[in-house]
């Protein structure tokens, strides 16, 4: 410890040292080597698909060719009706697996003979392969998304300091008090875990729903964009699934900072 403190302190001497450049590249470095990471990954792209079309450009598009074809769609309105389509299910999906799923979980973390009875049903939903439960996933969407949050909310209780819930009972604490006050406080990190994980499920749902039975919506259209060779429309649909998983796990990450505080930090985090 002492020496991890001394190794600290001399970082801290070499940072207030250093020159103005450094510090902010310190300050930044997040952003700038993520920046700078999409922009050789973009730059690469667009001479191999484009520039010296080094791949037939049916089976490649480009940055600047998906970008005129996103103006395009959006321009002639066509793909309006596919966003409100897929918004539709991608929110009915997480929301009723969300608002069933955390509530079924903190049961199961919480009452023994809860859990008992129903984690090998929750084990086998998450162990089955999605593809699978192909005609459910179509009929239900968010099936992916309810087994992940529930394990997640599950393992939160589970894991809940044992001497918290001592010192409590200690202190005369009811069971709904200590429920109350200190598990579902130390249980929030993990759900908002499992929602964030979720994310990537619902989308999925939503995907492999309008490729095998819809007639609209973001994944219809890669569909059809596919089997017509429209190489350009498809990554405009991958790029608004790409963007919505993106966007949406940034802003529960954000909110999981928030209640993530009490945990220590190891490894990279440190």
């Amino acid at each position: 410890m002492a020496d991890q403190t001394a190794e600290e302190q001399l970082l801290d001497v070499r940072i207030a040292e250093a020159s103005a450049a450094y510090k902010f590249y310190l300050n930044q470095e997040k952003k700038i080597l993520g920046t700078t990471a999409v922009i050789i990954f973009l730059t690469t792209w667009e001479l191999v698909g484009n520039t010296f079309q080094l791949i037939n450009p049916m089976f490649m598009s480009a940055p600047s060719l998906v970008w005129k074809a996103a103006v395009q769609l959006f321009a002639s309105g066509e793909i309006y009706n596919d966003l409100r389509v897929s918004g539709i299910e991608f929110a009915w999906g997480y929301f009723l697996s969300a608002a069933f799923g955390v509530p079924f979980g903190i049961a199961c973390g919480w009452y023994k003979r809860f859990a008992y009875t129903f984690d090998p049903f929750i084990n086998a939903m998450n162990a089955t392969p999605r593809v699978a439960l192909l005609p459910l996933v179509i009929i239900w969407l968010g099936i992916g998304i309810l087994s992940k949050v529930m394990i997640n909310a599950r393992d939160g209780v589970k894991t809940t300091p044992y001497s918290l819930l001592t010192a409590a009972r200690s202190f005369g604490a009811t069971e709904w008090q200590i429920f109350r006050s200190v598990v579902l406080p130390s249980t929030v990190p993990f759900i908002i875990t499992g929602l964030r994980l979720g994310i990537g499920r619902a989308l999925i749902g939503v995907m492999v729903g309008e490729l095998y039975a819809a007639t609209a919506g973001i994944g219809f259209m890669i569909t059809v964009a596919g089997a017509t060779f429209q190489t350009d429309k498809v990554f405009v649909g991958i790029l608004i699934f790409a963007t919505t998983g993106m966007f949406g796990m940034e802003m529960l990450n954000r909110l999981e900072v928030k209640f993530d505080k009490w945990r220590p930090k190891v490894g990279a985090q440190a």
